[in-house]
């Protein structure tokens, strides 16, 4: 999927109180790339699919994700928190957050990026690159060479 992510969907130093801060910080660089129409329409997607399942998963990921008639195409956007960011996973909180952003009807592609993702973030290996990479091209290098992005 060329183009999933891009390098100014990449924050390296997250800052967010709390998980619909860091959203909306990284849901605001998909509106700014034109990946996103309606920011604070894609911010309730996003909020009502968090309430229903936590988004947090083993190993400090947060991965929060919405379908939204907001979305233009299946994006993803990265951002690294130094401080950590609970996104209610059982071993605290995320330092590494994914925002999955999908257009409404693209429920085929959503999934796709998402199990492409978990299988490839319950490596140690691929989480560490992703803590220790210098600059936002890395991060995209790396995302592309693992998920498959373009």
């Amino acid at each position: 999927m060329p183009d999933l992510i891009t390098a100014d969907l990449v924050d390296l130093d997250l800052r967010a109180a709390d998980r619909h801060e860091a959203v909306r910080s990284l849901a605001a660089r998909l509106a700014a790339g034109g990946r996103v129409t309606d920011l604070d329409g894609f911010l309730a997607d996003a909020r009502d699919r968090e309430e229903q399942l936590s988004t947090g998963i083993e190993g400090g990921i947060g991965i929060p994700h919405a379908r939204s008639v907001h979305v233009t195409r299946p994006t993803l956007a990265f951002g690294r928190s130094a401080d950590g960011i609970d996104f209610g996973a059982a071993d605290g909180p995320a330092d590494l957050v994914f925002l999955i952003a999908a257009p409404a009807g693209g429920d085929a592609a959503h999934l796709d990026i998402l199990a492409s993702l978990a299988r490839r973030l319950v490596h140690l290996s691929f989480r560490q690159a992703l803590r220790h990479a210098p600059d936002a091209q890395t991060v995209v290098d790396l995302v592309n060479e693992e998920v498959g992005g373009g």
